[in-house]
C-alpha cells in the first residue's frame, strides 16, 4: 500500500512507522489516522515482523489532531471523525505484536494518547507531553482511556483537567514512558528494545500481550482464572516445549515463525 502521511519500513524483524506530516507537527488528519491503522494492520499480518516502532519525522512526535478539520460538522459527522482519530487505541490493543513509541519534541493531545496507547515508550530528553485539549475548550476524551491505564486515576485527571505539559523525566517518573534517552540515541534505543523483544518467542509475546489487555478490565479473581487458562494453553505450544528444553540443555531456543 502507498502512503501519503506516513512512512513504513522494515528492519529485520522490526516494522517502523514514521508519522510524516512534518509541516503540521505530525498532527492527525483523517488521512493520517486511516493510514496509521492500515499500516499497523499490515505489519500485524506480516509473519516475519515481530515488533512495531512508531516515531515522528521532523521536530516532533505528534502534536494532536489537526484543528483545520474541526469546524462545520454535524453530530453524526463528529462521531465518525472522532472515532477515526481514536481507532488506533483499539488497533494497538488488539495487536499481538508489541508496539513501541519513540517520542521526541512534542507529544500533545492525541499524540499523548498515541504514546499512552503503545505498549512501551522511549522518550528523548526534552520531550514535552500534555493532554492540552482543555485549553481550547475541549477535552482529551480518547487519550484519557489509555492514559488512565498508564498513570492512574488522579494523575490522569490532573493532566487532563489542567492541560499541564510535563517533560520526559516526569513522564518516566509517573510511568507514562519506560526510558528517557538523549535525542541522538532515540531511534537506536527504540530499535535495541524492539530487537530484544524480537528474540523472544513470537507466540508467547502475542498471547501474553493480548491476554494482558484482556484481563486489564476484569475483576481480580476472573483475571487470575483467565490468565491461568491462557498460560495452560501457552504451555501446549511448540515454542513452550522448545524454550523449556533449550533452558534445560543450555542452548539457544529456535522459535517458530508466526
Amino acid at each position: 500500500m502507498e502512503y501519503k502521511t506516513i512512512v513504513v519500513e522494515r528492519k529485520d524483524r522490526v516494522g517502523i512507522i514514521t508519522l510524516n506530516r512534518q509541516d503540521y507537527m505530525n498532527t492527525f488528519s483523517t488521512v493520517l489516522a486511516r493510514e496509521l491503522n492500515a499500516a499497523l494492520d499490515e505489519l500485524e499480518n506480516e509473519g516475519h515482523i515481530r515488533v512495531v516502532v512508531i516515531k515522528g519525522a521532523g521536530k516532533s512526535f505528534c502534536a494532536g489532531i489537526d484543528l483545520a478539520e474541526f469546524s462545520g460538522k454535524t453530530l453524526l459527522e463528529y462521531r465518525d471523525w472522532i472515532g477515526g482519530m481514536e481507532r488506533m487505541n483499539l488497533t494497538i490493543a488488539g495487536m499481538g505484536k508489541p508496539v513501541i513509541a519513540a517520542v521526541h519534541g512534542y507529544a500533545v493531545a492525541n499524540g499523548a494518547g498515541l504514546l499512552a496507547a503503545c505498549d512501551l515508550a522511549i522518550a528523548a530528553e526534552g520531550t514535552r507531553i500534555g493532554t492540552t485539549a482543555i485549553n481550547v475548550g475541549l477535552f482529551c476524551m480518547g487519550p484519557a482511556v489509555p492514559l488512565s491505564r498508564c498513570v492512574g486515576r488522579k494523575k490522569a485527571l490532573e493532566l487532563l483537567l489542567t492541560g499541564t505539559m510535563i517533560d520526559a523525566r516526569e513522564a518516566e517518573r509517573i510511568g507514562l514512558v519506560n526510558k528517557v534517552v538523549p535525542q541522538e540515541r532515540l531511534e537506536e534505543e527504540a530499535l535495541e528494545l524492539a530487537n530484544q523483544l524480537a528474540t523472544k518467542s513470537p507466540i508467547a509475546l502475542q498471547m501474553g500481550k493480548r491476554a494482558f489487555h484482556t484481563m486489564a478490565d476484569m475483576e481480580y479473581a476472573k483475571a487470575l482464572d483467565y490468565m491461568n487458562e491462557v498460560m495452560a494453553e501457552l504451555c501446549t505450544t511448540d515454542d513452550a516445549k522448545e524454550g523449556v528444553d533449550a533452558f534445560l540443555t543450555k542452548r539457544k531456543p529456535q522459535w517458530k515463525e508466526r
